[in-house]
């Protein structure tokens, strides 16, 4: 096994990971010809994805018990199969609804009786014949074990070798893969919402996308500015929740920061040849935020000479 560790900012290094690769040759056929190459399987079990598969494999376990053992009661509004082959189907049906098959031991206990019926009527005296079954339930604890073992499993697939791509540079490189899937969201969603298929020449095209690529490269980097800096300082930042303004976060979005400064607005009054300027005063959050950006208060007030400087 070979462990794998991801730095953290602020601090030591953290164990994530670990696992082990294998190297198996691998054969296609495209447009008739064949093709073979070697490929690297990297079998990765994640400690935190283990964890919570643990728990949610827990959290399963104790609602099929109590399910299981609510058969047990007798009363008004508690019913039953038509029969112990009934209830043992149902008890079935709730294992396989929960995904515990084979991790819990059932055992049912199984009576009969002849219950006395009286005259009534027309009716002769008769016997009628009663069941009951009690169930019992309880953990298999070495079958638990072994699922547990098998939780947090992964199998990752490259041709890059091994002198180019390590095991534990595979996986931080597939860990950081949502980075490069959220510029391209944000690329073609909102804020940008790139559609260069409604633009009739190519160059304009390619210049919408460059420009949008700008645009994207600037809100990656105001994001990563201000997280770094909230992760080194250990805090976070409040005030970009509309409904909840003491909600705080270490990890703001640039669509968030940016939408913080919306509402401010510099007024250009012209009387002659002489302008009057005036800016909205800056709140603390956005003094705050223009701080994480290293971005004097004093150089927003350039744009209004006139007005009074911010509280």
């Amino acid at each position: 096994m070979t462990v794998i560790h991801r730095a953290e900012p602020g601090g030591p290094s953290k164990l994530i990971a670990e696992g082990f690769e294998r190297r198996e040759p691998v054969t296609a056929e495209v447009a008739g010809h064949p093709y073979s190459w070697l490929e690297r399987r990297l079998i990765i079990r994640s400690f935190q994805l283990a964890q919570a598969g643990e728990r949610g494999l827990r959290t399963r376990l104790t609602k099929a018990q109590a399910a299981v053992t609510a058969l047990n009661t007798r009363g008004r509004g508690q019913r039953r199969g038509a029969d112990p082959g009934a209830l043992r189907e149902a008890v079935e049906a709730m294992l396989a609804r929960d995904r515990v098959q084979g991790l819990l031991h059932v055992r049912d206990k199984e009576q009969w009786w002849e219950q006395p019926l009286r005259r009534y009527g027309g009716r002769d005296a008769t016997m009628r014949l009663e069941w009951d079954v009690q169930v019992t339930i309880n953990l298999d604890e070495e079958a638990v074990a072994t699922a547990v073992r098998q939780l947090g499993w992964r199998v990752y697939a490259t041709t890059q070798p091994s002198a180019q791509l390590s095991l534990q540079e595979a996986v931080l490189a597939y860990r950081n893969e949502y980075l490069v899937e959220r510029a391209m969201g944000r690329l073609k969603g909102r804020p940008l919402s790139l559609t260069p298929m409604y633009l009739e020449r190519e160059d304009h095209a390619t210049g919408l996308i460059r420009l949008w690529s700008l645009g994207l490269r600037v809100l990656t980097r105001l994001e990563f500015g201000v997280r770094r800096r909230l992760a080194t300082a250990k805090t976070t930042l409040a005030g970009l929740s509309v409904g909840n303004p003491k909600r705080a976060t270490a990890h703001p979005t640039a669509e968030r920061l940016l939408e913080a400064f919306q509402g401010l607005t510099l007024t250009v009054i012209r009387e002659g040849r002489r302008r009057r300027r005036h800016l909205t005063p800056l709140s603390r959050v956005h003094q705050r935020i223009l701080a994480l950006l290293d971005f004097p208060v004093a150089t927003s007030m350039r744009l209004c000479p006139d007005s009074h400087k911010p509280p």
